[in-house]
């Protein structure tokens, strides 16, 4: 795996792959590849210059193969749950979520903490 992921490209970069080379060639202005990208002016000439600089591979979505940035991380979900089961599982989400982070330094939002135990059918 490189740094940018896996090396297949979607349709949508293939598709920008080949507009950008019609700007290099000459074929297409920057402002109509980016009306038919549907980005803006100033963000197709910045994937171009990245295509410049790197080649194709540069247009492929950097964040492929990387959690979300609203997801949690991995098994900590799990570790609330057990805590919870345990010592709260008569509390509310409000008061959970405090005592998670006061007593177990787990933080969540108590919407979050909500979701879980409603999950769990706690």
């Amino acid at each position: 795996m490189t740094a940018y992921g896996s090396e297949c490209f979607t349709m949508n970069e293939v598709n920008r792959l080949k507009i950008l080379q019609d700007v290099i060639d000459g074929r297409l202005t920057t402002s109509l590849a980016s009306q038919r990208l549907g980005l803006t002016d100033r963000h197709c000439r910045r994937l171009l210059a990245r295509y410049r600089e790197s080649g194709p591979l540069a247009l492929a979505n950097r964040r492929r193969g990387l959690r979300g940035n609203r997801q949690l991380v991995p098994g900590l979900a799990e570790l609330a749950l057990g805590i919870i089961r345990d010592n709260y599982a008569d509390f509310g989400p409000t008061l959970a979520c405090e005592k998670l982070a006061e007593l177990h330094g787990v933080t969540f939002s108590k919407e979050t903490v909500r979701k879980l135990m409603m999950q769990s059918g706690l």
